[in-house]
């Protein structure tokens, strides 16, 4: 049984922050459970390009409001609390938020913590290791 707090996790390896948004990554790829689990805060007023085009991602937004733009078909949508969307086509997209917005995200595979954005807004898959 794995019990974590997003307390605990505040300033450690697994708290990862960018340009305008936070990451605490509660259960990643070394917890050997198939996926990771995160806690993300993306500022308001600001916008950013994903792509995660070797994983999975599940969002549901807990706290704001945004839009998601599909980069690949043009088709927007407006999220706020209670909102999820599924990247299950590694879909190219834009967030732009309005208001504070903290998600509770999860990805296949996992990712192990050491991974960045590249120019593109891609995460590489990194080997889990023991």
């Amino acid at each position: 049984m794995i019990v974590r707090t997003t307390a605990e996790i505040t300033g450690t390896d697994r708290d990862v922050a960018a340009e305008g948004w936070r990451s605490k990554r509660i259960i990643l790829g070394g917890d050997k459970v198939g996926f990771s689990f995160h806690e993300t805060t993306i500022q308001a007023g600001t916008t950013h390009v994903f792509h995660y085009a070797n994983h999975v991602e599940a969002v549901w937004l807990v706290e704001g409001e945004g839009t998601l733009h599909d980069l690949d078909n043009g088709v927007s949508y407006e999220l706020g609390p209670g909102s999820m969307y599924l990247l299950n086509g590694h879909e190219r997209h834009r967030l732009e938020t309005r208001t504070q917005m903290r998600m509770l995200c999860v990805f296949n595979p996992p990712v192990t913590g050491q991974e960045v954005h590249d120019e593109n807004g891609v995460y590489p898959v990194v080997a889990v290791t023991d």
